[in-house]
């Protein structure tokens, strides 16, 4: 094993003023909520975001991810009873109809299809349980760490959750998928049955895309229990967003308010926020010493990436690297990380420090060499 020598360096790094004002504090009805990059998910403003509350169909969003990635979209899958008796919203698939698994995404983004949801499941995860077991590994993978998927439909049963943050994280990884921005925005889409017999037609229900300029979608969602969710994502100007609401009420006047505290939170994010460089210059690592390598030192790198800031905030940068290793080192070896938090201390950014160069171990002829290297540079005064 090798040996590791670590550091730990914290400075602060100033963001320079946005160029538009500070906007009012913002202010929704819905009991969870966050502001989040729509790139990496980090939250810029929150509201309970680490509540567990029952989700409804939000929970849709990571069906659509799963299945794009583990699913064969030209597969065949036949209906089965249990996706017949998905209550509505559904389309009304019948038992023994086979369906392409590409088309069923539409019915279950655009207009929240409880049983293309079941349909889905089962051709992926081979079973709603099998499945549901996928989710919940697929959302440990994203950081999503307070969310429990039971369904992929987000109904009422076995206590399927999430929270606001997670909700980002989760919606955050979506929209790094071109497939998945594809769906959620397209208007309508009509598709078949694998033998023609029934065509159906189905709508987008996500008003954001006519109502919010730069909208991208992404899904909403509403049960008894979970009472009118949203999440939303809206890019201007190289920013994305992402606005997630959770419980905003219940009924005609909760149908309009999730609108509303969605439309609030993408407002104050537009008004305030910008991309600058996560890791600030003066930010400069050090080379890495390296024991019983052909070279002493390794240079470090690592990327730079950017992160939202409002005017006049101040991160802190944590850096934690190695002083030194023992050789080999391979060219991309990890060596430490880059921590970036905001003022609340919630973490923004991320990155690894790695080893720029290949260093190699030091044999009897490498250290020889280096000897007669060392030697040569010494000044004859010295000798003498």
């Amino acid at each position: 094993m090798k040996r590791m020598m670590g550091f730990l360096l914290v400075c602060l790094l100033m963001v320079p003023a946005a160029r538009e004002a500070m906007a009012a504090p913002v202010s929704v009805a819905a009991k969870g909520a966050v502001l989040a990059d729509g790139n990496t998910g980090w939250i810029l403003w929150e509201k309970n975001s680490s509540e567990p509350l029952p989700i409804a169909s939000t929970t849709k969003i990571l069906t659509a991810l799963l299945v794009l990635e583990e699913g064969n979209l030209e597969e065949e899958v036949t209906v089965s009873a249990r996706a017949q008796a998905a209550p509505k919203v559904h389309l009304g698939l019948q038992e023994g109809e086979t369906y392409r698994v590409g088309d069923l995404l539409y019915p279950l983004m655009l207009e929240s299809s409880n049983d293309a949801a079941i349909v889905l499941a089962e051709a992926v995860g081979g079973s709603v349980e099998g499945f549901a077991e996928q989710m919940n590994e697929r959302a440990a993978q994203l950081g999503a760490k307070d969310s429990f998927f039971t369904t992929p439909n987000g109904l009422d049963k076995g206590g399927n959750h999430s929270t606001a943050a997670d909700l980002a994280l989760i919606t955050a990884a979506a929209l790094q998928n071109p497939d998945f921005c594809a769906i959620i925005q397209t208007p309508s889409y009509t598709f078949s049955s694998c033998d023609g017999s029934r065509t159906f037609t189905v709508s987008n229900k996500n008003r954001l895309l006519q109502e919010y300029d730069g909208a991208i979608g992404v899904k909403t969602g509403f049960t008894n229990l979970a009472g009118q969710c949203f999440v939303g994502a809206a890019e201007r100007d190289g920013v994305k967003l992402i606005a997630v609401v959770l419980q905003s009420g219940w009924g005609t006047t909760g149908q309009a308010q999730k609108w509303k505290d969605a439309k609030a939170l993408l407002d104050y994010g537009f008004s305030n926020y910008h991309y600058v460089d996560a890791i600030s210059s003066e930010v400069c690592l050090s080379p890495v010493a390296v024991e019983r390598g052909e070279e002493d030192q390794v240079d470090v790198t690592h990327d730079q990436g950017q992160v939202l800031a409002r005017t006049g905030e101040t991160f802190s940068t944590q850096v934690v690297c190695s002083q030194q290793v023992t050789a080999p080192v391979a060219e991309g070896e990890v060596l430490g990380h880059v921590s970036v938090f905001d003022e609340r201390g919630k973490m923004v950014f991320f990155t690894e420090i790695k080893a720029k160069s290949e260093v190699k171990k030091r044999n009897l002829k490498s250290y020889l060499k280096k000897l007669e290297n060392d030697w040569l540079f010494i000044p004859f005064t010295s000798i003498l």
